[in-house]
């Protein structure tokens, strides 16, 4: 198997987890929805990366990734789920067949001619570009859609996941140091949003964003 038909099987299985965050009843299942998404992208990021140039700083790199958002912010998300038990997501404001509707109708905008000036930055990876710019749209939507805190937290990090596919797609080149600040923001946004979750609960009693509609006067 080459490295292209790997990496679009990765691409695929990464859309398909975002795809589960929107149906995902279970605040559990979502947060090892998003480790399995975190650690599909260290395997991205290492065969794009590493495998290609031989940097030893890019396995340093994915090292890294796979610590801080396959085992810190999973363990972070269990967590919160055991402390404040989060059995079930929030609602979203759209139902099951419309919140599919509209991924299908954002997948189908990604791969349109509109699109193609990003798509085809690199032609020999036109199909894994649109795509990480499919998984971008549906992330967003995601944050959108969710009405729960952390799903919304998920949304945010699984946007972040998608950005940073569409740049190894794209054979953008990141310094080791630009690589290192992004895990780093990551890491004191898990402890900064960890304080935030926990004054929301103690103020609102629920971490549903419907119940804090005080916040508008």
């Amino acid at each position: 198997m080459s490295i292209l038909t790997l990496q679009l099987s990765l691409g695929i299985f990464f859309f398909g987890t975002i795809v589960f965050l929107h149906i995902a009843k279970k605040n559990l299942g979502a947060s090892l929805a998003y480790g399995l998404q975190s650690l599909i992208i260290t395997t991205i990021l290492f065969l794009g990366y590493f495998f290609e140039t031989g940097d030893i700083s890019l396995l340093f790199i994915a090292l890294l990734v796979l610590i801080v958002k396959v085992i810190v912010a999973s363990l972070f998300f269990i967590k919160l789920i055991q402390k404040y038990e989060l059995t079930f997501s929030a609602s979203t404001y759209l139902n099951t067949p419309l919140t599919l509707m509209v991924i299908a109708i954002l997948t189908f905008i990604a791969h349109s001619q509109k699109f193609s000036p990003l798509t085809e930055i690199l032609p020999a990876n036109q199909t894994l570009l649109a795509l990480a710019l499919s998984s971008i749209f549906v992330s967003l939507f995601l944050i959108i859609n969710r009405k729960g805190v952390l799903s919304q937290i998920i949304g945010i990090l699984s946007f972040e996941n998608s950005i940073v596919a569409f740049a190894i797609f794209a054979n953008l080149e990141q310094s080791l140091m630009f690589q290192l600040g992004i895990i780093f923001d990551i890491f004191i946004w898990l402890v900064i949003t960890t304080v935030f979750v926990s004054m929301i609960h103690k103020h609102f009693g629920s971490l549903d964003i419907t119940s804090m509609k005080s916040l508008k006067d």
